[in-house]
Parts: C-alpha cells; sequence; structure tokens
C-alpha cells in the first residue's frame, strides 16, 4: 500500500493514526513530495492513496475532503513582544521583522497577507527551509515570523514557545483531500488505510 502526502501532515498527523495497521499485517510505504507530482503518480498507478492540498480535476481521481487546515501568524514571545499589538487591517508592526518562509517566494506567507490584511507582501524571507517543520523549529529560535497550519505549532502555542500574532475572525483556511483513483475495486488493504485515515481525520 503505497501512500503519498505532505512530509508534515504525514509525519504530524496520517502517520502516528496508521500506526496501529502495522500489526494487522499492513505493509506501507511512503513518498513525500509535491501534489502535482502526487496526483499524476496516483493517475499513472505509481500511489493507492494521495494526501493533497489541491482537488484533483477531471474524473480518472476521486476526491474526499480530509481535513480543513487554519493558518497562524506566529512568532516567538521575545518577537511578540518587539512587535507589539497587531490589528487585522494593519501589517504596519511587521514591516522590519525577518520573515520564515516554505518557499522563496512565500507562498503560505503571501496568502495570509492577501486574506487578513487584504494587501500584496513584497517582501524577501530572511530564512527559506522547505520544509514546514524546519520553519517551526526556527521560528521557536528566534529567528522571526511566520505562517503555519495550527496542527503543526498547537503544542509550541500552548507551550508558550510561540505567540499567535493575531486571531482573525475568519482565518485562512486550506483544505485537505484523500485521493484515489475512481472506478474499480481497491485492494482490501487500500480500503483499510483510506477508512482509518478518514476516521482519523474527524479529531484533526
Amino acid at each position: 500500500m503505497h501512500l503519498a502526502g505532505p512530509a508534515e501532515l504525514l509525519a504530524v498527523l496520517a502517520l502516528p493514526a496508521l500506526a496501529p495497521l502495522t500489526d494487522d499485517g499492513v505493509l506501507l510505504r511512503v513518498t513525500t513530495g509535491l501534489a502535482d507530482d502526487f496526483l499524476e503518480g496516483l493517475q499513472a498507478g505509481r500511489f493507492d492513496l494521495v494526501l493533497s492540498a489541491v482537488r484533483p480535476r477531471g474524473g480518472a481521481l476521486s476526491a474526499i475532503p480530509l481535513s480543513d487546515e487554519e493558518f497562524v501568524l506566529v512568532a516567538a514571545p521575545e518577537w511578540a513582544r518587539r512587535i507589539g499589538p497587531l490589528t487585522g487591517g494593519d501589517p504596519a508592526p511587521l514591516r522590519d521583522v525577518p520573515l520564515v518562509a516554505y518557499a522563496e517566494d512565500l507562498p503560505i506567507l503571501r496568502r495570509y497577507w492577501r486574506h487578513v490584511f487584504r494587501t500584496r507582501l513584497t517582501a524577501r524571507p530572511a530564512v527559506v527551509v522547505p520544509d514546514l517543520r524546519a520553519v517551526r523549529s526556527s521560528v521557536v529560535s528566534g529567528s522571526g515570523v511566520t505562517v503555519l497550519p495550527r496542527y503543526l505549532c498547537a503544542r509550541e502555542l500552548e507551550a508558550g514557545a510561540l505567540v499567535a500574532l493575531l486571531s482573525p475572525e475568519d482565518p485562512p483556511i486550506n483544505t485537505s483531500f484523500l485521493v484515489q483513483r475512481a472506478g474499480g475495486v481497491p485492494r482490501a488493504h487500500v480500503v483499510v488505510v483510506r477508512e482509518c485515515l478518514l476516521r482519523a481525520a474527524r479529531e484533526w
């Protein structure tokens, strides 16, 4: 049973949920990478199931909404004190704050700025690392400000290692989908893994 998806979602949510299945004889192989590659590989038969932040088009693939990720603007406590209070419509206090990003073009941060501040973010990131867990670690250590899915920083927020800089009434949301090939009869282990993920996602 070959599962593909984002490394962070797999590591933090999906794989812990699937752990008991190994005792039932499920053989699980996992690939991480980019959504477009996953969906192409699924259609070509390289994967059995895909966790994707992109809903596939056309009828070849079937997608079930799995979970909604709320994005949170966060910083370490020292940066939060230096920045001071934020209001929903004014990102000015963040103008000179180092930004930590998943990619050079700041995709998650830009989306947050557009959705919450109603403005375009044009800053250059101070740190770029293509793993949101590493982004989290960098920000916890004091490198600056970032935007993370809440599931990925909930423990740090609860422990005070990170501070949510803003609590908008309508935060940006990203939906994850569980995708498989349409039609045909899936193998037994594919069904078991799919049902396990659907049950677990009710708590995500």
